[in-house]
């Protein structure tokens, strides 16, 4: 680390004593405490240290093989999410033409539907690194002002869970998103004062499961937002069937083993990936290492997960609200009470597809379980009345 400076006799009589520097940045395996300089210009890094960083502002290159080999690298190899495809291509496009960086985006939707993909096909159709974090990995200001002071021009910023970042931490992007400068305190007490550094153009991506909960100056700078909902069953299977394809396993396409896989993937890629590779395990185990439909089944039944995608946590979900509480309407908190659950994983990760196969209804007093949820778990209609 690189810190540019000079001694209080060079600064004497030319430039402006700033303040002594009492700044802590975190890198990868160290904490450097600079104390005592005079800093006049910013805070370089080299290129041997930026890779040592460690995990708090990852530098990725498109084609590193740390990413998963299921990720596609091109827009037009990205199954599904047709109408963020189509804004994307615009976006991109005009950026390229005009020789410009992408405008700051924000990806939000479930969890597992591609958020990170797209953030990082952004960066390899534009040709420009991207250095990767999550919200609640940045403690402090300074953390995040190392990190976008150190972006080359054009480069991309991702910060998955941006939702979780730290108001104090939040506030440093407001100027560097709009004007591209970041304001650091230096020194303490009465002597403190800011100082207002430029920082290279750069496109600032976030990724976010809970828009509601991001502040109104953070998401009203974001100047593109696209919403990423749950896939229908044809474009899962052609996500199963790529994945077959790149991890050579022999799979029965049409309504084979990838259309059972499908059905029962949530509408989630991730979900589809992950039991792409358990039943391939089974099928190694037990079928001689083909998948065909009888064997994706038995291999998702030992899983728990019966033909509508639904886990032991869902059917527990729904059947707790029917038997404890005569079908709800339920509170969240009682229902992740009656559960041990925390009631995030519940509204975040399993209450999304309940609602969306209309098996759950949040009403005002709480959430109720439907017809047609009694129907798939063998409950009669009278549970409701």
């Amino acid at each position: 680390m690189m810190i540019t400076s000079r001694s209080p006799q060079t600064l004497a009589g030319t430039d402006p004593i700033i303040s002594s520097v009492n700044l802590h940045i975190k890198t990868g395996k160290e904490l450097l405490h600079h104390k005592g300089l005079y800093i006049y210009n910013s805070i370089v890094m080299d290129n041997e240290e930026k890779d040592k960083r460690g995990p708090l502002s990852r530098e990725e290159k498109s084609g590193d093989t740390g990413l998963s080999n299921l990720r596609p690298k091109k827009l037009d190899d990205f199954i599904g999410q047709t109408e963020v495809k189509k804004r994307l291509t615009i976006l991109l496009e005009a950026a390229l033409n005009r020789g410009g960086s992408v405008d700051h985006t924000l990806f939000h939707g479930p969890p597992g539907l591609g958020k990170t993909t797209l953030a990082y096909i952004v960066s390899h159709e534009m040709g420009v690194s991207i250095k990767t974090t999550s919200g609640p990995a940045i403690d402090k200001p300074g953390d995040l002002a190392a990190i976008v002071s150190n972006l080359a021009p054009g480069d991309i910023l991702f910060i998955d869970e941006i939702h979780r970042l730290r108001r104090n931490v939040e506030e440093v992007l407001y100027p560097a998103m709009e004007d591209f400068k970041i304001d650091i305190v230096i020194g303490e007490g009465p002597s403190a004062q800011s100082i207002r550094l430029d920082v290279p153009p750069f496109t600032l991506i976030g990724a976010t499961t809970r828009t509601g909960l991001l502040t109104s100056p953070l998401r009203d700078r974001f100047e593109v937002v696209l919403h990423l909902d749950f896939y229908d069953v044809e474009a899962i299977e052609r996500i199963v069937l790529r994945g077959a394809e790149l991890l050579d396993i022999e799979i029965s396409d049409g309504k084979g083993g990838a259309n059972e896989i499908a059905k029962r993937s949530r509408g989630t890629p991730r979900v589809a990936n992950r039991l792409l590779k358990r039943t391939r395990d089974y099928a190694e185990v037990r079928a001689d290492g083909y998948i065909d439909r009888e064997v994706a089944r038995e291999a998702l039944e030992m899983l728990g997960i019966d033909d509508k995608g639904l886990d032991k946590l869902d059917r527990r979900i729904l059947s707790t609200i029917v038997e404890k509480f005569d079908g709800g309407p339920v509170g969240l908190d009682t229902i992740s009470a009656a559960l041990s659950e925390q009631k995030d994983t519940i509204s975040e990760v399993y209450e999304p597809y309940l609602l969306t196969k209309g098996f759950l209804e949040r009403t005002s007093q709480g959430r109720k379980v439907t017809s047609k949820g009694l129907e798939h778990l063998g409950y009669d209609d009278s549970r409701l009345l």
